[in-house]
């Protein structure tokens, strides 16, 4: 019953909201989707807010942050980030409900307890006020989100390669960018290193850091206009295929839904 738990409810631009938690309770990382979509999305598993014991934000743009102020405030669940996120969170003329008694500052590379589990934050790169990834540590396993980064810095590397599970962005295929309807200006934006992870960078660094702990790798917040779920799959397969990396055994690699909820994923401890 204790199991570690996870499903994603949505993962895209125009919507983020993950669940890491267990039979009884959970967390959310980002809740960037309407807040009625949340509660149907939480009560599919048996739960409501009253469940949740935080929404932890990885920045403030509105697909990631949509629903805090309402969950937060409504629903009295703390809100954590760091003051800089919060700022952003307030500044955001699409969050009407602002955070007041919820509103929890969490900086960079702290670690808060959350019942059995351990969350600890660390900085990665991405065009909004601040921008964070989050390593969850629940009975011996760890989950690693990095999610809207640009590159992988070497500390970010270090969470994820001592992860059991990752969920890992794999935006866009740059082909299909560079051949899309996207303006230039836009373009240049996106493959920035403050911008997102193209298929290639994230197979890159899957090949460059693999590592047997690994059993899950998530990839998130894939592009409607300039990927799809298996020309990510597929790069990443053949990047590791071709350096003589056989995974397919002991991981699996799972493109996110953009739109819908995932599966549900109880691993073993």
């Amino acid at each position: 019953m204790d199991r570690l738990r996870f499903r994603s409810l949505a993962s895209g631009s125009s919507g983020n909201c993950y669940f890491i938690g267990n039979a009884s309770y959970g967390i959310l990382i980002d809740a960037g989707v309407g807040v009625r979509t949340i509660r149907k999305f939480l009560k599919s598993m048996g739960m409501d807010f009253n469940r949740i014991w935080g929404v932890f934000v990885t920045h403030d743009h509105i697909d990631h942050i949509k629903a805090v102020g309402t969950i937060g405030e409504k629903f009295h669940v703390p809100i954590y980030s760091t003051q800089k996120i919060h700022e952003g969170i307030e500044r955001s003329y699409r969050v009407t409900q602002k955070l007041s008694l919820s509103k929890e500052i969490f900086n960079i590379g702290e670690q808060i307890q959350i019942g059995d589990f351990t969350v600890q934050s660390f900085p990665v790169s991405h065009d909004a006020s601040e921008a964070v990834g989050y390593s969850i540590q629940y009975k011996g396993k760890k989950f690693t989100i990095a999610t809207d980064l640009g590159y992988v810095s070497e500390e970010v590397a270090s969470y994820l390669t001592d992860s059991d599970y990752i969920i890992l962005e794999s935006n866009y295929d740059e082909e299909m960018l560079t051949k899309g309807p996207y303006p230039r200006v836009l373009q240049q934006r996106i493959k920035a290193d403050t911008g997102h992870l193209c298929n290639t960078q994230t197979a890159s660094f899957l090949a460059d850091y693999f590592t047997e702990k690994w059993k899950y790798v998530f990839l998130c917040h894939l592009s409607k206009e300039n990927n799809l779920p298996e020309l990510a799959f597929m790069t990443i397969k053949e990047h590791l295929n071709s350096r003589m990396i056989d995974f397919e055994e002991q991981m699996e690699i799972i493109p996110l839904n953009r739109m819908e909820p995932s599966a549900m994923y109880v691993f073993e401890h």
